[in-house]
């Protein structure tokens, strides 16, 4: 069976950093088309070409012109499905999770290793979601300082518990529906009353909500 490749864009205002990113992602086993684009304004026209839409973007936050939130604002308008992980140099848990809160599906810190950028594009590419390690701690200490908005005191059913589990483990749709002997469609199903209950706008804020009300851990 051949193996689906991710396309990928790659939103950066250094060209050099840009290069140098492109030859690594050409190295990684799944990854297809590569596309660039230098700031926001660049990668909302680039969106707008491209058709099927890319499956995964690489988005810088300081950029001139329209920078990574603004970008990001105005992609959760139009492509709300669109799975995007933000580059930061600081690992400021503000921004970061501010941008999750926006709909972003991960982060990575620029001066990760080759390795930890491969793992991250290829998890939310198959899961929806990537966490550095450290994560679950940041989440926790905002959740202590009161600074979350997706807490509340919802229930879930017990079935739908086990699919939350699931998805915070970084099991993909058939992968669920294969060990809790489902149909696919079910699972989306669950996934999708999931995130109605939590409020959260796509897996990786579900996953926040998981962890800041201590559902689960990671």
């Amino acid at each position: 069976m051949k193996e689906t490749k991710a396309s990928v864009v790659l939103t950066d205002d250094h060209k050099l950093f840009r290069k140098g990113m492109h030859n690594l992602l050409e190295d990684f086993h799944f990854i297809g088309e590569i596309y660039e684009a230098g700031n926001g304004i660049e990668l909302l026209e680039l969106l707008r070409k491209l058709n099927p839409p890319p499956d995964v973007i690489l988005l810088d936050i300081q950029m001139p012109e329209m920078d990574g939130m603004e970008a990001q604002k105005r992609i959760r308008e139009l492509y709300p499905r669109q799975k995007v992980i933000i580059l930061t140099m600081e690992d400021d848990e503000q921004v970061i999770l501010h941008m999750i809160a926006e709909g972003v599906n991960g982060y990575l810190l620029k001066n990760a290793d080759p390795e930890e950028l491969e793992t991250a594009l290829e998890k939310v590419f198959k899961s929806g979601f990537y966490f550095p390690d450290g994560f679950s701690q940041m989440v926790l200490k905002s959740a202590l300082r009161g600074n979350s908005s997706l807490i509340s005191e919802t229930e879930f059913t017990e079935r739908e518990m086990d699919v939350l589990k699931l998805i915070c483990s970084e099991l993909t749709t058939p992968e669920i529906a294969e060990k809790l002997n489902l149909s696919a469609r079910t699972v989306d199903g669950y996934r999708q009353r999931l995130l109605e209950k939590s409020g959260a706008r796509n897996t990786a804020g579900l996953v926040i909500y998981a962890l800041k009300n201590k559902l689960i851990s990671l």
